[in-house]
This record gives C-alpha cells, sequence and structure tokens, in this order.
C-alpha cells in the first residue's frame, strides 16, 4: 500500500479501484489477527460535530496500532475562538502524524489538507463520509462472499452516507439504488461521478419509489432522516420519508438472502423499525465493529506501516 503513503482521503473516489480492494483486503486480516502492523505515531482528532463510533473507532485503531491519539475538541482549542484554519493546519502539521477532521463543509477539509502536509483524513462532512463506505462495503463483502453485482438499495435522505455509498459501490461493481422523497436525492454531481466510474458494468438507479428500488436487492441501507444541523427539519420531514422506513412489510419485496445495515445512530420507529434493526437480517453491529477495522488499514496505510 506505498501507493496510499502520506496521502489524503477526502472523498473515497480519491482512491483507485484497486486501493480500495487492497484496502478492504487489508482490513479483513487485521479483523482476523493475520496482519498486525506497528505505527506508533500520533492521529489528532478534529471533530466539529458529535460522535460515538467514529471518535472510538479511530482511537481504538490507533491505539491497536501502537500510537496515540490527542482529541483536538474545538470547545477546548483556538479553533473556537476563530483561529483561522490555515494557521491550525499548519500549527498541527508540526506536531501530528495524521489527522481525522469530522465538519460540516467539506470545503473546511480541502483547506486544511492544502496547508498540511500530514495525511487528511475525512471523518465526516455534509458532502461525504468516506470511512463509513469502507465499513459498509467490508460488511457487505463478508456477508456475500462477493461484491460485484450484489444490489444495495439505500433509503431516506440522499445525504453525504448516499454520496460515498454511491462512489464506493461503482467502484467495487455493485448495483447502488437511492430511493428518497422528491427534492432529498443526492447531489446531481455526485450521481453522475458514480455513473462515471460505473461505466454502465453496475446500476446506478435514482428514484422515489421505495417498492421499486428494494425488489430483489441483497442489502437495505437507511440512516437518519435529518442529518446534524438538520434537526429542526426533522418534524417536518417525517410525513415525507415514512414510506421510506426500513420495516418488515418493505424488507419482504428484498432478495431472500436479503441483509439490512443503518450506518447508526438510528431512530427506531423512524427511518428504521425495532423489528428490523433487531431482526435476523439485521448485520448492523458488524458493521459498526467494521469502522475500527477499515480504519485501523487506512491509518497504518497512509502511515507507511503496510
Amino acid at each position: 500500500m506505498a501507493t496510499l503513503t502520506g496521502r489524503d482521503l477526502l472523498s473515497v473516489a480519491d482512491l483507485s479501484v484497486e486501493e480500495l480492494h487492497q484496502l478492504l483486503d487489508l482490513a479483513t486480516q487485521m479483523k482476523a489477527g493475520t496482519l498486525t502492523p506497528r505505527c506508533e505515531k500520533v492521529l489528532g482528532l478534529l471533530f466539529s460535530k458529535a460522535s460515538t463510533r467514529t471518535r472510538v473507532s479511530f482511537t481504538v485503531a490507533m491505539y491497536q496500532l501502537g500510537g496515540q491519539v490527542i482529541d483536538l475538541n474545538p470547545n477546548v482549542t483556538q479553533v473556537s475562538r476563530g483561529e483561522p484554519l490555515p494557521d491550525t493546519a499548519r500549527v498541527l502539521d508540526r506536531y501530528l502524524d495524521v489527522v481525522a477532521i469530522r465538519t460540516f463543509d467539506q470545503a473546511d477539509l480541502e483547506t486544511f489538507a492544502h496547508y498540511a502536509e500530514m495525511p487528511v483524513i475525512n471523518a465526516l462532512s455534509d458532502r461525504e463520509h468516506p470511512c463509513q463506505a469502507l465499513a459498509d462495503i467490508m460488511t457487505v463483502g463478508e456477508c456475500f462472499g462477493q461484491l460485484e453485482d450484489v444490489t444495495l438499495t439505500y433509503l431516506g435522505d440522499g445525504n453525504n452516507v448516499a454520496h460515498s455509498l454511491l462512489l464506493a459501490g461503482a467502484m467495487v461493481g455493485m448495483n447502488i439504488r437511492i430511493a428518497t422523497p422528491a427534492q432529498f436525492e443526492p447531489a446531481a454531481e455526485i450521481v453522475e461521478q458514480a455513473k462515471k466510474i460505473a461505466q454502465g458494468k453496475s446500476e446506478i438507479l435514482i428514484t422515489h419509489d421505495p417498492i421499486e428500488a428494494v425488489k430483489g436487492a441483497q442489502v437495505l441501507y437507511t440512516d437518519v432522516w435529518a442529518s446534524m444541523g438538520q434537526e429542526e427539519e426533522a418534524r417536518t420531514r417525517i410525513p415525507l420519508f415514512q414510506p421510506y422506513q426500513v420495516n418488515e412489510d418493505l424488507f419482504n419485496h428484498a432478495d431472500g438472502s436479503a441483509i439490512i445495515l443503518h450506518c447508526l445512530p438510528a431512530h427506531r420507529g423512524e427511518e428504521i423499525t425495532d423489528g428490523a434493526i433487531e431482526g435476523a437480517a439485521s448485520r448492523v453491529w458488524d458493521q459498526a465493529e467494521n469502522r475500527m477495522h477499515a480504519q485501523k488499514a487506512l491509518l497504518a496505510s497512509v502511515l507507511g506501516a503496510i
């Protein structure tokens, strides 16, 4: 994985198809314990958004590699008092070996990466969630033994998670269907980028019909209907998104071997029912665990430990 050493990951499409497959293979080996690289480096977590899985999984992954983690909460740094991002980036670049940033604006990631020489990892922005997509694709591969020709249907808001799923799915040859209410589709430029990557070899479908989108799908995936920063819209969104709820009735239209994924946290009774997330088809907890393994592979790769 020498090609990833020192590189940023701001979008899942920053990876080549070969690099994506190699990362997934490394993550699988690390999860099985057959590959145990050491990397005594320092990771900084610069998170402007609340986090459970991303914060903990990155922290544990770095510790397991033999490194250290510094939590750079903006509330206790000069970022909260208006220090320019280029200044913060250039200073932290002198202290840290790698930084994972969780923020609202994708442009903040791009600015930080421009001024810092160390690897910068997108730990979530309003535009993409590439680390989540790595774990998602890894989980699908574990369940089906392949990625090509597997159909994943994402239901709900065409948000950052949907964007990264479109790109990652297209890269590995999965069929990706996105079912959303009108006006909540994923960004048109991301859809076009995914179609360009797929080159007609796999399906990229955007639809407003949840039942049609689910028919024959092997993976049903959902996320909260209102992301962080959209809390005031949550109540008004519920009636619009109700037909896209992942529940037992909708699940019956999927393939007989279908699994259910959710990036969490889940609002049970809204985008997913208790029966769906707790049922035999749920792989949500495996998916959450795989965040740590995928990110460990990514950290080891960008830090040159592989």
